[in-house]
């Protein structure tokens, strides 16, 4: 039998190391889906239940494997839906290539059935590459190529396939004019900066008293490296949040998440730091920077197109981190006498672990959430994968868990679209299934897309060599997140309509997949809950009932902006005498003394 355009397609993901295609099938991939059969289902293709969430699975797989994640649908409904995914992967910097079908050639711009055009649909998402297949001899250039640039530009593309060319016999491009050959090999390469930046970069660090280091995830490769310049140069380090798994949290300056989600000691290490060394990261919020002119400034990025955005730096070095810094760390001062920063970091952060142990104790009705989190910090497993989703859930993710070296860890950091945090972590498990995936969930993220996904997680569990795939879910009948906001940004009370949820049953629903399930409704259960989500042997559902109340106080928050809040709902929020115990009862943590030091 002749092979044809959609067999050699599977032909060719196999022959780039692909073994998961995460999709939705539609008649408008009808072709590709005959060739899968064909194929032995090589590479596997792992149904979702949706396309978006085919997406995230993508973006997860890729997260944590470091390959390509694949995803596939069909022509105009299927391929909006991969949209939300496929732009969290722009954003977020991740290699991801979707596989689209589009209505027969013969049908294009007659306004057919579900035709969508497909060019300007993807055009942004997919900017760095796009490209329809009109004819076989466009393969395999157009997806060897649409692979290389998502590895090279750590972006998403994208192929569009019309039905009836999917059913054509493939022929591969001649050696003729107008022919487009193509290969496989994707030799590595890396980035390094000039000698003279470099030396400028040097100059700039050490004459530094008061040294900050600022990672992201561009700082993952690099873990030796950055322990090894902050010892160096005495400095705290900080971390965005896509950074939070690049460097253990068990190291002592080590600070912790920055931004409205992060640690007071990260928001005291770039309010008074006069040096600042940016590592792989583009974290946004310039008011959680040093004030402009205060410090002086090095960025390291391997991507031209992201240095010099976010602060006033003096040298903007483009390279791959660990090359950099590998060249950069025999150019520093090491007697420069920083003691007495360093100490000064340290000990905030021991003080900041200390106030976080506190306010996860403090009472509430009826579970505090950062109790949840705090309880299972200690029973992460070594080789855990934890994955968060947008929302309150965020910020006890942020500030509670302590990253340890094998751990990985990845929530939506640019976009921070809800609902990726179930299908990261199914991703995760593909992607690494002799490892257990932890998904820390809001129950509107849960009630968004979750519940649905929990079916795929009961489909392939028996897949996964570890088979335990965790969804802890905070249970507060509230979009907390937006409330928050609400009440600290527009001064507004909470808007009920828009922001109660109803209160649904996630562990009976898990049971009835034949997942475990467990409810938990009073702290003293939470860690036991923990364990047997654990010890199970399968994928498990936690549900904690917890206390909406419960504020995620910025960083920088002061008693007067507490005030000031807490006076501008007090005229109207239906939880405002809850909100006002409790933002009091978390802030006044930071104000007890600390623990005599032994």
């Amino acid at each position: 039998m002749s092979t044809k355009v959609s067999d050699h397609i599977l032909e060719r993901l196999r022959e780039w190391g692909v073994d998961h295609v995460f999709g939705y099938p539609g008649d408008g991939i009808n072709g590709l889906l005959a060739a899968w059969g064909r194929a032995d289902n090589q590479p596997r293709f792992v149904q979702s239940r949706h396309e978006e969430m085919s997406a995230f699975e993508a973006v997860g797989y890729a997260k944590f494997s470091g390959r390509v994640g694949v995803c596939a649908a069909t022509s105009g409904p299927g391929a909006i839906h991969l949209l939300n995914g496929l732009y969290d992967a722009k954003l977020d910097h991740v290699p991801v290539l979707a596989i689209v079908g589009q209505t027969h050639r013969t049908a294009m711009g007659g306004s057919y059935q579900q035709e969508v055009d497909l060019h300007t649909l993807f055009k942004d998402v997919a900017s760095e590459f796009v490209e329809t297949v009109t004819v076989p001899e466009q393969l395999p250039n157009v997806l060897d190529r649409a692979i290389r640039t998502a590895y090279a530009r750590r972006c998403p593309t994208a192929i569009i396939i019309p039905g009836d060319v999917q059913e054509l016999d493939y022929s591969p491009p001649t050696h003729e004019f107008k022919m487009v050959p193509s290969s496989l090999d994707r030799s590595d390469w890396t980035a390094v900066p000039s000698q003279e930046s470099l030396e400028r970069a040097a100059e700039i660090l050490n004459s530094g008293a008061k040294p900050a280091i600022l990672i992201g995830q561009g700082a993952a490769g690099a873990r030796a490296e950055v322990e090894r310049i902050a010892e160096l140069l005495g400095a705290g380090v900080a971390k965005a949040l896509l950074g939070k798994d690049a460097l253990s949290d068990e190291l002592p300056y080590v600070t912790g998440s920055i931004g409205l989600l992060g640690t007071r000691p990260s928001y005291e290490l770039m309010r008074d730091c006069d040096t600042l060394l940016t590592i792989g990261s583009a974290f946004p919020y310039t008011q959680f920077l040093p004030d402009f002119g205060k410090a002086r400034g090095v960025q390291i990025d391997i991507d031209p197109h992201m240095v010099g955005m976010r602060y006033p730096y003096e040298v903007n070095l483009v390279g791959d981190a660990k090359a950099t810094l590998q060249r950069l760390i025999p150019m520093l001062d090491v007697e420069r006498d920083w003691r007495e920063w360093y100490d000064t970091v340290c000990d905030n952060v021991t003080r900041w672990r200390e106030v976080m142990e506190r306010q996860a104790q403090q009472s509430a009705d009826p579970i505090n959430p950062e109790y949840v989190a705090r309880a299972l910090d200690p029973l992460l497993p070594d080789n855990a994968i934890v994955t968060s989703d947008s929302g309150s859930t965020a910020n006890w993710y942020a500030r509670h868990l302590t990253m340890r070296p094998g751990m990985r860890s990845s929530l939506s950091g640019t976009l921070a679209t809800m609902g990726p945090g179930v299908p990261y972590a199914i991703g995760a498990k593909f992607a690494h299934p002799d490892r257990p995936a932890i998904a820390l969930v809001g129950d509107g993220a849960m009630q968004m897309n979750g519940m649905a996904e929990l079916i795929t997680a009961a489909k392939y569990r028996d897949l996964w060599e570890d088979p335990r795939l965790i969804v802890a879910i905070w249970n507060n009948h509230d979009l907390n997140q937006v409330t928050w906001e609400m009440r600290a940004m527009e001064g507004a009370p909470s808007f009920l309509p828009s922001q109660q949820l109803p209160d649904v049953q996630y562990a009976a629903f898990a049971r009835s997949l034949g997942l475990t399930g467990i409810r938990v409704e009073k702290p003293e259960d939470v860690e036991a809950a923990w364990r047997a989500g654990l010890e199970a042997d399968g994928p498990a559902v936690l549900e904690f009932l917890t206390d909406p109340a419960v504020p995620p106080i910025p960083p920088h928050a002061t008693w007067e902006q507490m005030e000031a809040t807490a006076a501008s709902i007090l005229k109207g929020d239906a939880d405002r005498a809850s909100m006002v115990k409790q933002g009091f009862k978390a802030k006044v943590q930071e104000f007890l003394p600390g623990r005599e030091k032994k």
